[in-house]
């Protein structure tokens, strides 16, 4: 009707109306247009809401001359200027001009002078998911949340893996950060829980897995890399440095593995663990629960994935070092106590990623937690009293300046009984007692007890004796056996002495 704004929903009509092969005058009747307004859609003339198509400037433009003679050769010479740099720049020369209320203009005058006149940006290549073909791995952090074991935050990362095709997943808790180790154990863990291996596998750069490493190292890490994929008959690809969408085939999971990590939180009402272990588990389940949805893709990949290796192939890294008279190794910068009885040894070391494993020659010795120095300048120590406490019971006065004196003491409580043990009795009657304490911890193995009681007595004002503390917490209760005692019959003792003569009984 003339005079009334063309509608959305008839612009709409006549054009869905032309698209299926209707002449002019048949869509225009569809959508209640004259023939002429048709036209006019059809030229560009009319936009939604009813408004024709402005080709004139309602405004004075407030760039005018500055943009072509000085703007467009800055960005012609250097492609990467952004609009507020130039701005800025331009903001001291005309101050007049470029108000901080026209920044927004300026901003879209170059982003659309960039899209007519600037280089190709570059394309995404989305690729064909082909089973058994591709499986990819990466480190990742969880943001939301602070993980703890006993109250203790766990610094740690999640390795990732997953194939590109089913969505089969495994994580796995690391500690410390990015290396070889964590990688391969990683990786043959996924593997045979999976029970095959696909034909192709992808990870970042692992520059953090080379970083502060010496030439030599560097060669030897990747002479490893290349022997671990070797061994299970897969192909090792890395992406570009820097180019994190090439593996997006696991970095966009990432976020959905941890928003379900994130709400299992939620459910379970805490973040605290009462080890690594059991914090694993939980994980396992909720991985578990993930690759059961994707049940029957992983089922028809696992049909075209190749076989595993008879065995896995070593996911550490070794180390060989001497035990010196102190009883400690030096591993990677952290000292560890050992056993006494190692010292002058040679020890061939296993490193992993939270645990380091000791052989003497081939045989198994001892494991322990592996621990990382807080930044790259530093040492740190790793000391358990029960490796050295037998020496230190034959010269207890050893303590008091030992380099390892408050290392020995195996937590604060322990801490704050040497303490007062030092402001109440002489030197030599408080070394021999905080020994005597260690000794009696390692003999019973009710270390946290034993310290819990003593601490609430020296809070009372007493300080327990060592033989006090013994016949508590050191009880060596015998155990009596059962013995049966049969008693003979007087008929018993007639049969005996009636098949014997006088002198064969005397």
């Amino acid at each position: 009707m003339s005079g009334k704004p063309i509608t959305d929903q008839q612009i709409r009509i006549y054009m869905s109306t032309k698209n299926k092969g209707h002449i002019q005058q048949t869509a225009a009747a569809k959508a209640g247009i004259s023939e002429r307004s048709g036209r006019r859609i059809e030229k560009g003339e009319v936009t939604p809401g009813g408004k024709a198509v402005r080709h004139w400037r309602t405004r004075k433009d407030p760039f005018k001359n500055i943009w072509e003679n000085e703007i467009v050769p800055m960005l012609e010479q250097n492609f990467e200027l952004q609009p507020l740099t130039l701005f800025e720049h331009f903001a001291i020369k005309y101050p007049d001009k470029f108000q901080s209320t026209k920044l927004r203009t300026f901003q879209r005058r170059v982003k659309k002078w960039k899209a007519l006149n600037g280089t190709g940006k570059e394309v995404m290549f989305r690729q064909e998911k082909i089973p058994g073909r591709m499986g990819l791995s990466d480190f990742t952090k969880l943001k939301k949340v602070t993980i703890t074991i006993n109250g203790e935050p766990l610094k740690h990362l999640l390795y990732h893996f997953r194939l590109i095709y089913s969505g089969w997943c495994h994580a796995k808790v690391v500690l410390g950060g990015e290396s070889f180790t964590a990688l391969s154990e990683g990786l043959q863990d996924a593997f045979w829980r999976l029970g095959g291996v696909p034909i192709e596998h992808r990870t970042d750069s692992l520059s953090a897995a080379f970083k502060n490493m010496d030439k030599d190292a560097k060669e030897d890490v990747t002479r490893r890399y290349e022997e671990l994929f070797s061994h299970y008959g897969v192909i090792p690809t890395r992406n570009n440095k820097g180019k994190g969408h090439e593996n997006g085939g696991v970095e966009s999971p990432h976020g959905h593995l941890k928003n379900r990590i994130h709400q299992a939180l939620l459910l379970r009402n805490s973040v605290d663990f009462e080890s690594v272990k059991a914090y694993q588990q939980w994980l396992d389940i909720i991985v578990r629960d993930i690759n059961a949805r994707n049940a029957d893709k992983v089922a028809q990949e696992h049909k075209h994935l190749k076989g595993l290796p008879l065995q896995r192939t070593v996911d550490y890294t070794e180390k060989v070092v001497s035990v010196s008279t102190t009883s400690t190794i030096l591993v990677n910068r952290v000292i560890y106590t050992v056993p006494s009885r190692l010292i002058g040894e040679r020890l061939r070391i296993h490193i992993y990623h939270d645990r380091i494993e000791a052989y003497l020659g081939t045989t198994y010795v001892i494991t322990l937690s592996r621990q990382f120095p807080p930044d790259n300048n530093r040492r740190s120590r790793s000391v358990n009293y029960r490796h050295v406490i037998n020496s230190l019971e034959r010269k207890p006065q050893a303590f008091r300046y030992s380099q390892l004196r408050d290392d020995l003491l195996p937590s604060d409580t322990y801490r704050h009984i040497w303490e007062q043990l030092d402001q109440r009795l002489d030197p030599r009657a408080a070394c021999k007692a905080i020994v005597g304490i260690l000794s009696l911890a390692n003999r019973t193995d009710r270390e946290a007890e034993l310290g819990d009681y003593i601490f609430k007595k020296m809070t009372n004002d007493h300080i327990p004796a060592l033989h006090e503390l013994q016949k508590k917490f050191d009880k060596k209760e015998g155990v009596i056996p059962e013995i049966d005692i049969m008693v003979a019959s007087g008929e018993d003792y007639n049969i005996l002495l009636s098949s014997h003569s006088p002198a064969e009984v005397f």
